[in-house]
């Protein structure tokens, strides 16, 4: 029988999803098979309406080897598990002649565990455990959530959190989930056999191929464990968001109160002088936070650095003891002894590595209003993490709309480990970069409006001119604004300020569930919707109720960022643009992000303003715009307001 032809089989699957076929979207499958087959590397620039999920499902399923798909959000995770897979798998039913098998794959923390459920959660002041369902009131909100996910039990089939609609608090959720520290294993656990995370686990080992999230994909880099099955093939969708994800999996923390929850899940299991010891460390610990100001720690404080030791050391002894000794007087002794184990070992693993010291981590205190402070510590960079674990033994493809920054791949190709495209050498991984464009005509469908005439934003202090020139753009465009801010603090003054001078209504991020916010938006024209850097990315309302979205100024880090500030006087220290390779691509990557908020669809028009005449005016901004959709460029306030007034007057004569 002949191999069917990468054409035929895209063909095939854009038909079943009522799709059309687009050049970029040939393009690239026809990369992504080669990469498969040469066992090389691709970096894909595939932007809004490519329709990418199917250019890489594709080649993926026809190459008939497991391939493991890992995205940054839930949404693109549902997307390609209700939608995309199940339409794919059956369009090419008939030429491959098989079903190739999908199944979906998140951390143990994500799935119900029926053992929590039935025999309750391990307390932290008393031995032996407490039926949550009992301690909470039946008429709170979480005593309701416990009762809904106790019914929800017996009806879900896979246990999957993001299955439960709608969702309950993370307090609730934490009541009847385990992390993986804490999971007793299935052997050892008289709910194992039905377990929803071993039950996901298995379809994923039989699956051809597995959805998973970016995070389970670091943890499966980084712990050693593997956590995912073997394959052959790995695709990064949203590939933008990885190194942040990484990052994120690969930080460490401590507080006072986490400590101290430690020491009482361990108290009950081990011999008084063991007890006493980490108590005695905790209480040390404790004293030295409540004194922490925010912001990196070039070097450990002495008093830090006894304090850490202390509870590196009376830690250790706490696991071995915890080990050594049975206590069946303990109900549940197992479960017990596992969730103090669990905390236990998180506290002496971050102290020990704090204490360690190691040039390639950043050490920071932060601190919060209502939970104090925090000790943190990551890895300054990812990249060599990455270069080891993500590109070898298999073929890998990383994909999004935003790859390119300032015109090329290499700046996010340096964040993954990787040398400059076209260097070859010994360990080095081969890769080239595609960018397969976009269906949109952005020149025509969109305006890139810098505000020259503001006033440089400062670092604090209300813009008066900026409000000025919001209300004006958002009059212009009779509503229909997404407002992206830097900060939730200038979210909120702008919505404050607005609300006042403005007849069109203003929703806020977290004054609503984000569903529920985009849904208002969505549904009514004249509304605006302010928020956050969260917003910047996951928004989708193609059509006239988003044709203009506001930037209020470049989103470059806090210069008091620790961790950004450390990268960016590391490259310094190496001869490289600190501010360039740090700060610029941060707010390159998050730009291009919200800019692609606006043209969803062939049929959209509308304007990008960015309130920040640096855009126009500094060196860096060649290199941010560079970043951007294609758009028609200007800095004429009055042309703006013309052309977002037309747009409105063509959306109301079509009436919408």
């Amino acid at each position: 029988m002949t191999k069917p032809s990468l054409p035929d089989l895209l063909h095939a699957a854009v038909s079943a999803v009522g799709g059309t076929e687009r050049p970029g979207q040939v393009a690239m499958a026809e990369a992504v098979a080669e990469a498969i087959d040469e066992n090389s590397h691709r970096l894909i620039q595939a932007g809004t309406g490519t329709g990418k999920s199917l250019g890489y499902l594709v080649p993926a399923l026809a190459h008939g080897e497991r391939v493991v798909v890992a995205t940054a959000t839930l949404a693109l995770q549902r997307q390609l598990v209700e939608r995309d897979l199940p339409r794919t798998v059956e369009a090419l039913h008939p030429q491959l002649r098989r079903r190739p098998q999908f199944a979906m794959l998140k951390g143990r923390s994500n799935y119900l565990c029926l053992h929590r459920l039935h025999e309750g959660a391990p307390q932290d002041e008393e031995e032996g455990l407490f039926d949550q369902f009992e301690a909470a009131a039946p008429s709170s909100k979480l005593g309701q959530d416990l009762l809904r996910l106790r019914d929800w039990a017996d009806e879900t089939e896979t246990g999957d959190r993001d299955d439960l609609t709608p969702g309950v608090s993370d307090r609730a959720w934490g009541q009847i989930s385990v992390s993986s520290r804490e999971c007793l294993g299935a052997t050892k656990c008289a709910y194992g056999a039905e377990c929803f995370a071993e039950a996901a686990r298995e379809r994923a080992k039989l699956a051809d191929v597995v959805v998973t999230n970016h995070a389970l994909l670091a943890i499966d880099a980084i712990e050693g464990a593997p956590v995912l099955p073997q394959h052959e093939v790995l695709i990064v969708d949203e590939a933008h968001e990885l190194v942040s994800r990484v990052t994120g999996v690969a930080t460490g923390e401590l507080t006072p109160g986490q400590v101290n929850r430690a020491v009482k899940r361990a108290a009950k299991l081990v011999d008084e002088k063991t007890a006493d010891s980490l108590q005695t460390a905790s209480e040390t610990f404790e004293r030295v936070m409540e004194l922490a100001l925010p912001g990196r720690l070039e070097e450990i404080p002495e008093d830090l650095g006894y304090a850490l030791m202390a509870l590196r050391d009376a830690a250790r002894n706490v696991i071995s003891a915890i080990g050594a000794t049975r206590d069946k007087s303990v109900h549940d002794e197992d479960a017990v002894r596992k969730q103090a184990l669990a905390a236990v070992e998180n506290v002496h693993a971050v102290a020990e590595r704090i204490t360690n010291g190691s040039e390639y981590d950043v050490v920071w205190y932060e601190r919060h209003d209502r939970f104090g402070a925090t000790l943190r510590v990551a890895p300054l960079s990812v990249s060599g993490l990455l270069r080891e674990k993500l590109f070898e033994d298999r073929s890998v493809v990383l994909t999004s709309a935003t790859l390119k920054l300032g015109g090329d791949f290499n700046g996010v190709a340096a964040s993954l480990g990787l040398s400059a495209e076209g260097v070859e050498g010994e360990g080095v991984p081969v890769w080239r970069g595609l960018d397969v464009g976009s269906p949109f005509d952005y020149p025509r469908q969109g305006i890139l409006y810098v505000a020259k005439h503001l006033a440089t934003p400062g670092r604090e202090g209300t813009r008066g001119d900026m409000m000025d020139e919001l209300a004006e753009l958002i009059e212009a465009a009779g509503g229909r604004t997404l407002g992206l801010f830097s900060s939730m603090r200038g979210a909120k003054a702008a919505a404050e300020e607005l609300r006042g001078r403005l007849d069109n209504p203003i929703l806020l991020q977290g004054e609503e569930t984000l569903g529920e916010l985009i849904k208002t938006f969505a549904g009514d024209p004249r509304t605006c919707l302010f928020g956050t850097l969260s917003l910047w990315q996951g928004v989708d309302v193609p059509g006239p109720s988003c044709q203009l979205v506001i930037m209020d100024r470049i989103p470059f880090p806090r210069p008091d960022d620790p961790l950004m500030s450390a990268r960016q006087k590391s490259v310094e220290e190496h001869g490289g643009n600190g501010f360039m390779a740090v700060a610029a691509t941060h707010a390159a990557l998050l730009m291009a992000q919200g800019a692609g908020r606006l043209v969803r669809a062939s049929g959209d028009r509308g304007v990008v303003a960015v309130l920040d005449p640096r855009l126009a005016t500094a060196r860096y901004g060649s290199f941010l715009k560079a970043t951007l959709p294609d758009f028609w460029y200007t800095t004429d306030r009055n042309q703006v307001r013309r052309s977002l007034a037309a747009i409105d007057a063509s959306a109301k004569a079509d009436g919408k």
